[in-house]
């Protein structure tokens, strides 16, 4: 994958982790007019995914966005709302990461 496919991974990533924290909000009791905004920050993501897609076909891209997502949200998590993984957890995201490894130095089939 090239460095532009990248770039718009972590540009949905970023979007995706927006509408996560609006997510947080909305459930800590913020209005409808929050859930709104991540729904359609959530769209603009999925928007951003499919040029991931093209340049990396559906499963690199997914597998991709899963884990940076995940590894992005839980830093979020931590560092704003104070959330702290589990021993387990942090294990589970560290195989994820080999994981994406794995999948991204594969190459092509």
């Amino acid at each position: 994958m090239s460095g532009v496919i990248y770039a718009y991974l972590a540009a949905s990533t970023a979007v995706f982790m927006g509408a996560n924290a609006l997510l947080k909000t909305y459930a800590n009791g913020a209005g409808v007019a929050v859930l709104i905004a991540a729904l359609a920050l959530f769209c603009l993501g999925n928007y951003i995914m499919v040029w991931v897609m093209r340049g990396g076909g559906l499963g690199v891209a997914i597998s991709l966005s899963a884990v940076f997502q995940l590894l992005a949200i839980t830093a979020m998590a931590v560092l704003v709302f104070g959330e702290r993984p589990t021993l387990v957890q942090g294990a589970g995201m560290g195989l994820g990461v080999v994981a994406v490894a794995l999948i991204a130095l594969g190459g092509k089939a």
